[in-house]
């Protein structure tokens, strides 16, 4: 006769008997309940598909030349496509966004660096030999705060970090910083493909 749903064969059940008789170990009266432990490894490359780390084949500072694209003035800014240029011989990729500060002639930090504006969502760009992306920047006028507040710094350098890099380039501008590091100036896009507008 088969057993009916849900009903445990008697097989089964003789079987689920012995068990707990093992688990009750041996007569003692208490009923033993085994301790499992689950370790969860994750996978080799846990960063979430919208942000990865610095992708393999990344652009290095030394296969890049930077400059800035013509600026254009609006509302108090004045806008300047960063443009990365791949002068090496192999094609490479920039991810995300550049690291951007003043600096004096001497190398100094001058202010605050610039901040990330998420303007685009990021993306992947290849750039091959001889191929150009850019990351659009704004630098605010100094002139929109108080002297007292921004103390401002004649400057004539931009110290770049492509993405994911930690070394730098250096492009000329002449412009005026907030030695004051509470007083923000720039504000940088991620990269994107082609030479800026």
């Amino acid at each position: 006769m088969k057993p009916a749903p849900g009903m445990a064969t008697p097989l089964a059940a003789a079987a689920c008997l012995a068990a707990a008789g093992l688990l009750a170990g041996c007569g003692s009266g208490a009923s033993a309940r085994p301790t499992v432990t689950v370790t969860v490894t994750a996978p080799a490359s846990s960063a979430p598909a919208s942000s990865p780390a610095t992708p393999a084949g990344g652009c290095t500072t030394a296969a890049l030349q930077v400059s800035l694209g013509p600026g254009s003035v609006a509302a108090g800014s004045t806008y300047y496509p960063i443009e990365f240029t791949n002068t090496s011989r192999s094609a490479c990729t920039l991810y995300g966004y550049p690291g951007v500060s003043f600096v004096t002639a001497s190398g100094s930090q001058v202010g605050a660096p610039a901040t990330e504006d998420p303007v685009f969502p990021r993306q992947l760009i290849t750039l091959a030999p001889g191929g150009t992306a850019h990351a659009d920047l704004q630098i605010a006028s100094a002139l929109n705060y108080s002297s007292a507040a921004c103390s401002p710094v004649a400057v004539q350098t931009l110290k770049i970090y492509p993405p994911g890099q930690t070394s730098a380039l250096l492009t000329s501008v002449a412009a005026t910083a907030c030695a004051n590091s509470s007083v923000q100036l720039l504000a940088v896009q991620t990269v994107q493909s082609g030479s800026g507008p």
